[in-house]
């Protein structure tokens, strides 16, 4: 009799448990991330917004330092002691996360219907078949200027090529401000705002890029070596020293109000917005001719999935569908000005600055980093071998022309495209 009691209260009990859900016995997850700088806006504000709509789950985020993420998150997977949810690097690291069985597809959960093909490119396996990352947010280049020192000098944003390096001239003849604020020793700057800023008005975009990877274009034609003849000519631009001047010192340079432009990442705008005492703007990359079609880089930078040996899968699935939403969107992106909302959702931005770089979605055709879908999976890898030639052409010891051979021959050493 003791044994039936004791089971009809063990059964009462389980029935009691789920009674009020799926989660009624809290159900915990831990997110892996390199955005360690993150750590307070989700503490404060994405968890608490997801937790008060879903009471039987807790989340903790747990971020790594974004130089030791890639190894330490490799480390736990293999263990078998990662996280639920994984913070995805846009293309190859991601990708090969998943081939290798630890990202779960996540290619049916709800909100996925929320993104485009292009949003979520940089999470979908080369056949389009399976995406495994939530789209969190991308990043658009542009340049930033200080309005004071346009204002001084009566110089309005360019928005042509002729505009933009008459706008440098004046700055330089004027001589109160260094024109634009950027460096090529840590190389990246050189590419990153330079070649991948102002390329894709040379090369149209989607359309140039998915023309390089089919091989029906190559580096070596106009369009590819059009940027790099652009950036040849902002040398006598950059101030003395550039060639020793990091990334670091362009941004104290900018902000400390010695320079009047910055060629930049949106990714700038809140560490900026706490350092210039002086009110900016931002302009697009102009374009060669008046009406001509604007394209911005517009790049997947960052997403979130599920780790395929998760605990909780159906409590992480619950809190990616909560990414996936317009809630999520409009309270991350506005918690982190410049880290713009991949969703098909319109996010209302608060930060005027923020605001400028992403309405450019709406009058210039978006595209992401030309180098970051398949081009860089083998040796020579085209992004780090893109970084090289483009501070080589700004110091002026290439030609734009013998950058783009260089850069072609490196990719035509392993790369064959699919015909």
């Amino acid at each position: 009799m003791r044994t039936k009691v004791f089971v009809a209260l063990l059964m009462g009990t389980s029935v009691l448990g789920t009674a009020g859900g799926a989660f009624a016995q809290d159900a915990a997850l831990t997110i892996e991330s390199w955005r360690n700088d993150d750590l307070s806006i989700w503490q404060e504000k994405l968890i608490p917004a997801f937790e008060a709509a879903n009471p039987g789950i807790k989340v903790t985020f747990a971020p790594s330092a974004p130089t030791e993420y890639n190894a330490a998150l490799n480390a736990k997977l293999d263990a078998g002691s990662a996280g639920d949810l994984i913070t995805c690097r846009p293309f190859d690291a991601s990708l090969e996360l998943y081939n290798k069985g630890h990202l779960a597809d996540l290619t049916g959960v709800p909100g996925m219907e929320n993104f485009t093909d292009v949003a979520k490119s940089a999470w979908t396996t080369d056949d389009g078949k399976a995406t495994f990352c939530v789209p969190m947010a991308s990043v658009i280049h542009g340049f930033i200027y200080n309005k004071e020192a346009f204002e001084k000098l009566g110089i309005t944003p360019p928005a042509t090529e002729d505009e933009f390096f008459a706008a440098l001239e004046k700055i330089k003849a004027d001589g109160t401000y260094i024109p634009m604020a950027m460096g090529t020793k840590d190389l990246w700057e050189a590419a990153t705002m330079g070649y991948q800023n102002i390329g894709p008005n040379y090369w149209h975009g989607e359309e140039g890029r998915l023309a390089l990877i089919k091989g029906e274009q190559k580096l070596t034609d106009p369009q590819w070596v059009g940027p790099f003849e652009a950036l040849a000519k902002w040398k006598p631009y950059l101030g003395d020293g550039f060639e020793a001047q990091t990334y670091p010192d362009s941004q104290n340079l900018f902000t400390l109000g010695r320079a009047a432009i910055y060629p930049a990442g949106s990714w700038e705008i809140s560490g900026f917005n706490t350092q210039a005492q002086f009110k900016m703007g931002a302009f697009p990359p102009p374009v060669k001719k008046a009406g001509d079609t604007c394209y911005i880089s517009d790049h997947n930078d960052i997403g979130i999935g599920m780790n395929a040996k998760t605990k909780n899968p159906d409590a992480a699935k619950k809190f990616l569908s909560w990414v996936a939403s317009p809630e999520f969107a409009t309270i991350y992106a506005n918690a982190l000005p410049g880290f713009f909302s991949l969703s098909s959702t319109p996010v209302k931005m608060e930060d005027p600055l923020a605001q400028e770089f992403v309405s450019w979605r709406d009058k210039c055709k978006s595209t992401i980093r030309s180098t970051y879908q398949i081009l860089s999976r083998g040796t020579p890898n085209l992004e780090n071998e893109t970084w090289v030639k483009s501070a080589n052409v700004i110091n002026g010891t290439q030609t734009p022309q013998q950058a783009a051979e260089e850069l072609q021959k490196g990719l035509d050493s392993w790369y064959k495209p699919a015909k």
